[in-house]
């Protein structure tokens, strides 16, 4: 009997040990999920906006509109981004390589980590969450006072309308602000390394351009495009889903801020492995 009675309570034990492992999965599987889900959305409204991209009329006046507004807008915060963290970078490198002795590599290693990573990365990271955000608010803000709707019981497209010019903008806007990126950064590292160790402009720009090579230059600029993309399309489809009035809207621009980071430093990964296998 008391056998019985311990395997009982033994086998309500491991059931109730059972049932908190559940409940504490459930809700990071349901996330999952519905991340899962989201990535198809998202997926799904990129293939639709690249098709109507290439559909007649073009719309060249929204999308330079859109460059204007997301890149000349931008050119501040790119700069300032860049210049201190060329001044950070090149500091740090230099007063590594002075306990060596190599000093005058400095250049090499400051212009192949502009050129492949951090002038695009930061660039996307610094200046796309400010796209982004700004995309989805719009979006967002014309979804709840039902100005998508009226442009579609119009017989407009909104996603030809609204969708298309920003994420040809993006496409564009990400890799000119990157090359702006790469040169205020070269120019603030060699500054910097001149002052502080007395390394001549001359030498620190010639070690930088014996090493450098056109594909590290193509590099960063590609990812720059595929940057730009993934901001757009996130922007976009957090700005077509919002719900709830002005707290959706906020809640969507928080939203495409945190998954354009991520987004952009996981795909930052995968093509500097792709890159270097070339």
């Amino acid at each position: 009997m008391n056998q019985n009675l311990e395997a009982t309570e033994e086998a309500e034990s491991l059931g109730q040990v059972v049932q908190e492992e559940l409940e504490a999965m459930l809700p990071f599987t349901a996330k999952l999920r519905r991340a899962i889900e989201q990535l198809g959305e998202v997926s799904v409204l990129l293939g639709r906006t690249i098709a109507r991209a290439v559909r007649p009329p073009l719309g060249l006046a929204a999308v330079a509109y859109q460059i204007e507004v997301l890149g000349l807008r931008s050119l501040s915060i790119a700069s300032l981004t860049a210049i201190f963290a060329g001044l950070v970078l090149s500091l740090q490198f230099a007063f590594s390589m002075a306990r060596f002795g190599i000093t005058y590599t400095v250049g090499r290693v400051v212009g192949l980590s502009i050129f492949r990573e951090l002038g695009p990365v930061l660039t996307a990271l610094t200046v796309g969450a400010r796209i982004g955000s700004g995309i989805a608010a719009e979006l967002g803000s014309m979804k709840v006072t039902e100005q998508i709707d009226a442009i579609r019981a119009l017989g407009a497209d909104p996603i030809k309308k609204l969708a298309v010019p920003r994420l040809a903008a993006c496409i564009i806007v990400l890799p000119c602000l990157t090359v702006l990126a790469d040169v205020f950064a070269m120019v603030a590292g060699s500054v910097v390394v001149k002052i502080e160790y007395d390394i001549p402009f001359e030498q620190f720009y010639r070690s930088a351009i014996d090493t450098l090579k056109w594909s590290d230059f193509t590099s960063g600029v590609t990812k720059s495009a595929v940057f730009g993309l993934i901001i757009a399309a996130v922007g976009c489809f957090k700005g077509f889903q919002v719900e709830g009035g002005t707290e959706g809207v906020g809640q969507a621009t928080t939203e495409t801020v945190a998954i354009t980071s991520v987004a952009v430093c996981l795909a930052d990964f995968f093509l500097t492995k792709l890159f270097l296998s070339l």
